[in-house]
C-alpha cells in the first residue's frame, strides 16, 4: 500500500541522519572531502541509463458470477417433481420445478439460462405464486472485480494485461474488460473487472484472488534508497551532476520499492548520479567527480 511504502522511504532517509547525529561529531572522512588545490568537494558518481520497466498495480480481487437469479413460480401449487439437484449444471429451459395445479400451462418452472443450481425447493413443498423455486447462477464467464485507488486510476485502462492468482495457487492471465468512470463514495476506489472463461465452473463465485495489472511500460532507473534526499520544500529526490560539474537536486517519482532497490522516474534517461557525498553539497555547487 502507498502508506506503507511512504513509511519505508521515510526510514531510508531518517535512519542515516539519526546515526550521523548521534555519532557525536559532524565530520566525514570519506571521499566527499574538500580538495586542497581546487577548494572543491570530491564526490563519487555513477552514470545511470534508464531501461524499459513494467510497472505493476497489485490489488485484492473477488470473483463473482456473471449472472445470479431467483427463478420464481408463476402460480401456486405443490412441488411434485424437481428436475435438478443442488450443485448440478442445467441447460436453458430445463424444467426445475413441476407443480401439481389446475393451470396446466403454468405447471413448469424452467431455467432462464444455463447455469448451476445454487438452491432448489424440495418435492412436497407448497409454493405461492412469486415464490422462489430455485436459485440459478451462471459461472461462465466469471468476473474478477477489484478496486483501484484514486491516485493510480489515471494509469489504468481497458485491455491492459492482467494476472490473477487464486487462493488455490492457480494463475490466470487475462485482460481488463471494464474500468469504472466513477469512484465508490465509501472507499474512494474505482471498480475494475476482468472477465475470464470458466467452462467447467472450476472457479467458484466469491473466491479471493490477487490481481496484478500491467500498466504501460516506462523508462526508469534503479537506484539505492541510501542516496535519497529531501530538499527544503520537502520533496523527495536525488542529487545529480549537471551543467559543467554542478551538483543539483532532481525530484523523482518512485514506481516500486523492490528488495534490491528503488525503481524511479521523473529524471533524464541518462544521468550522472551522486552516490557518495550528496548530503555535503548544495544545489549549484561545483564539485570534483569520481565516477565509479
Amino acid at each position: 500500500m502507498k502508506f506503507t511504502k511512504n513509511i519505508r522511504i521515510s526510514l531510508y532517509i531518517l535512519i542515516p541522519i539519526v546515526l550521523w547525529m548521534i555519532s557525536g561529531f559532524f565530520k566525514y572522512d570519506g571521499i566527499e572531502k574538500q580538495d586542497d588545490n581546487t577548494g572543491l568537494f570530491s564526490v563519487q558518481t555513477v552514470l545511470s541509463n534508464a531501461v524499459e520497466y513494467q510497472p505493476l498495480i497489485k490489488l485484492k480481487a473477488t470473483s463473482k458470477s456473471e449472472a445470479r437469479i431467483n427463478v420464481i413460480a408463476k402460480t401456486s401449487g405443490e412441488v411434485v417433481k424437481i428436475g435438478a439437484i443442488q450443485g448440478e449444471f442445467v441447460n436453458k429451459d430445463k424444467v426445475l420445478c413441476s407443480l401439481g395445479i389446475v393451470e396446466l400451462n403454468r405447471t413448469e418452472v424452467k431455467a432462464p439460462f444455463s447455469g448451476f443450481i445454487e438452491q432448489i425447493v424440495k418435492p412436497g413443498n407448497f409454493i405461492e405464486r412469486g415464490q422462489v423455486c430455485a436459485t440459478l447462477i451462471r459461472l461462465n464467464p466469471i468476473i474478477f472485480t477489484a478496486g483501484v485507488p484514486e491516485y493510480e486510476i489515471n494509469k489504468v485502462k481497458k485491455n491492459q494485461d492482467v494476472v490473477i492468482e487464486l487462493v488455490t495457487g492457480e494463475i490466470i492471465e487475462s485482460k481488463l474488460t471494464f474500468v469504472s468512470k466513477s469512484a465508490s463514495s465509501e472507499t474512494r476506489t474505482f471498480n475494475v473487472e476482468s472477465q475470464i472463461e470458466n467452462k467447467n465452473g472450476s472457479v467458484k463465485d466469491g473466491l479471493t484472488a490477487n490481481m496484478t495489472i500491467k500498466i504501460d511500460k516506462v523508462m526508469a532507473h534503479k537506484i539505492s534508497p541510501s542516496i535519497l534526499l529531501l530538499n527544503d520544500e520537502g520533496k523527495l529526490g536525488i542529487r545529480v551532476i549537471e551543467n559543467d560539474n554542478q551538483a543539483n537536486f532532481n525530484e523523482i517519482i518512485i514506481l516500486e520499492d523492490s528488495e534490491d532497490g528503488l525503481w524511479v522516474t521523473g529524471i533524464s534517461n541518462s544521468i550522472e548520479i551522486i552516490v557518495q557525498g550528496q548530503g555535503f553539497v548544495e544545489d549549484g555547487q561545483k564539485v570534483i567527480t569520481n565516477r565509479l
